[in-house]
């Protein structure tokens, strides 16, 4: 199991235990009404957990009870670590920010631009190179299959970029061969970029990008159950989804975390508890820094954590108004235009399966959720974060 953080009472470090029992009591009556398996929700503040609660069940079809150790499927809250270890290597002088990604990627010497009209598109060379801090802040004109029905998008589900049976080199052979959907550096694209980083791990360190993790952050920092795979002795842990969503009735399909894994998807492949994931949180709210283990410095996180979009466009469908995107993490911009509540400067992400976190530095707060609800995973994401932040009294 992953090593524990010091726990506290709610009011010891500024919070309200009644304002967090009502966190609980939405979740249980969610619960109740059939809407959701089950969740752990873990809340963090000045370095002691205040909050860790699990209910209803891990397993729908067994009913097996959720439990604080239940393994969840993170998906795209595995592109923080990801940026996390580049900026590792960063640090090391064994890259830069600006460096051209054809320098350890050939597959990305020469991109295109798909030129769309209508049903049909022809390309254009790009006006420039993608560089590595485009691939952090989801500039480099990459997108995912899943996100339009553009040509490019349909020239992504041709080649099978998706495919499970691919290493992580196969497939930025394939993205390097496929047109990008916009100029580099014009627009924010939630994209493939951190799988195209996790494999510039790789490159770079000699390493496959599971084993670099485990060795460089997740080890290190105690994050026993997190990694890319779930051993045969900790598979009765993993928590499962409803078979149909409750709600529109469609089918619900996972990652198969059971069998080893051969495409390291930088971009949403792993699996933690939601103790892995808070000592993750924990280290960046203390600045690169966990007990006496440092992965980064504390004007690394800075720069990680500040705007690096500016006046280029964003999608606000996922960057909320008033917030900008950093280098791995969404960054609010702005006191108020979010739908939900914040401090300027705080910083998070979430999964496609549900779960999500932020870090507040102003308060000294992290909160963690895992849930596996992909079709409601915006309700609790935004649930989560307002029953939270109703909880401050100090």
């Amino acid at each position: 199991m992953s090593a524990a953080l010091p726990v506290c009472k709610p009011e010891d470090v500024g919070l309200s235990s009644a304002a967090l029992g009502r966190l609980s009591a939405a979740l249980r009556e969610r619960i109740a009404s059939g809407h959701l398996p089950g969740a752990v929700a873990l809340v963090a503040r000045h370095g002691k957990i205040a909050y860790f609660e699990a209910l209803g069940v891990q397993d729908p079809t067994s009913r097996a009870p959720m439990t604080k150790e239940a393994i969840f499927r993170i998906y795209s809250m595995t592109k923080p670590l990801v940026s996390v270890g580049v900026m590792m290597l960063w640090e090391e002088g064994r890259l830069l920010l600006s460096d051209p990604i054809e320098k350890y990627l050939p597959a990305f010497a020469s991109p295109n631009v798909g030129v769309i009209s209508g049903e049909s598109m022809t390309t254009t060379p790009a006006n420039r190179s993608i560089t590595v801090q485009d691939l952090l802040r989801h500039t480099s004109g990459l997108t995912y299959e899943f996100r339009g029905n553009t040509p490019v998008h349909k020239a992504y589900i041709d080649s099978k970029v998706s495919r499970l049976k691919q290493t992580n080199e196969d497939q930025v052979a394939t993205l390097g061969s496929l047109p990008l959907l916009h100029q580099p550096g014009t627009k924010w694209e939630y994209s493939r970029s951190t799988d195209v980083l996790g494999r510039l791990i790789e490159v770079i360190s000699g390493q496959t990008l599971g084993v670099f993790l485990n060795e460089r952050i997740c080890g290190p920092l105690g994050m026993a159950d997190a990694g890319f795979t779930v051993p045969e002795r900790d598979r009765g842990r993993i928590a499962e989804p409803f078979a149909k969503d409750p709600e529109n009735k469609t089918d619900i399909s996972l990652l198969d975390v059971r069998r080893t894994a051969i495409f390291e998807s930088g971009g949403g492949g792993m699996v933690a508890t939601a103790m892995d994931y808070a000592r993750f949180c924990a280290m960046l709210l203390n600045n690169g820094r966990l007990d006496s283990t440092r992965l980064l410095g504390r004007k690394t996180l800075e720069l990680m954590t500040s705007d690096h979009l500016g006046a280029i466009a964003g999608n606000p469908e996922l960057l909320p108004p008033g917030h900008g995107f950093g280098l791995g993490f969404a960054v609010r911009t702005a006191a108020g235009m979010a739908p939900f509540p914040g401090t300027v400067g705080n910083y998070y992400w979430s999964g496609a399966a549900g779960t999500s976190f932020w870090v507040d530095p102003a308060e000294r707060l992290f909160g963690v959720l895992m849930i596996q609800a992909p079709v409601q995973r915006e309700h609790y994401r935004l649930l989560f974060r307002d029953l939270v932040y109703a909880a401050i009294a100090d």
